[in-house]
């Protein structure tokens, strides 16, 4: 008999300890910050690296006119020594990405990079004037523009192809 009640106890004792610490637990859960939605991007401005790059590079450099302030200019860059590779990333308003990205890189190259590995589908479509192909799939869908010999302009993101159209059809090259 003095064996069974030693064996209650630590049966207790353990439920007891489990209690405490799922209680502990909850504490915790609840003090902890949990914020599901994607952070406030800063918007940046880009009329400098855009100047840059339109004296640096060797083709007409492509930037919106004329979007709605929705539109948040998010990131720039330029880089000469890559291939004169130009970017400008936008979060549109409903909170999706739309990037412009230029390069005199190997074409195929290129568009893979930027379209996140899209792959072409046989639809063009005239947007502004210009032909484009739409390439799907990967982790972005992409608008590639065609007939732009010694560059290469892609309009890609996780946005729709609505939203990729309205970019390509603000964009002015110089």
């Amino acid at each position: 008999m003095a064996g069974m009640k030693g064996k209650q106890k630590t049966v207790r004792d353990m439920i007891l300890s489990l209690a405490v610490i799922g209680l502990a637990a909850g504490v915790i859960y609840l003090f902890v910050p949990h914020d599901d939605h994607a952070p406030d991007l800063e918007r940046v401005d880009y009329r400098v690296e855009l100047l840059t790059a339109r004296r640096a590079a060797d083709y007409p450099v492509a930037a919106p006119e004329g979007l709605p302030r929705t539109w948040k200019a998010t990131s720039v860059r330029f880089q000469g020594d890559h291939f004169d590779r130009w970017h400008l990333g936008f979060q549109n308003p409903g909170g999706q990405y739309v990037a412009v990205e230029q390069s005199t890189q190997k074409r195929a190259d290129f568009v893979d990079t930027a379209s996140q590995g899209a792959k072409a589908t046989k639809v063009t479509e005239r947007i502004g004037g210009r032909t484009w192909t739409r390439y799907t799939g990967g982790r972005y869908d992409a608008l590639v523009l065609q007939d732009t010999p010694g560059s290469t302009t892609v309009v890609a993101g996780t946005a729709s192809f609505a939203e990729l159209t309205k970019m390509a059809e603000a964009l002015k090259m110089a």
